[in-house]
């Protein structure tokens, strides 16, 4: 009994993995860039505010 229930577990595993495995994630990559872009370019700004002072 417990065996079987592995094994069917094992299925919705595989199912489960081959729906996500083609999503396109670009889009992700390209908003995590703009905002790594915001942050560098706002350490930037006052890294440079603190040497004029």
């Amino acid at each position: 009994m417990s065996v079987s229930l592995k094994k069917r577990g094992r299925g919705k595993v595989k199912k489960h993995e081959k729906a996500h495995s083609h999503f396109n994630l670009k889009g992700t990559l390209i908003s995590v860039l703009i905002l790594l872009s915001f942050i560098i370019v706002s350490w930037i700004g006052v890294f440079f505010l603190f040497l004029s002072r």
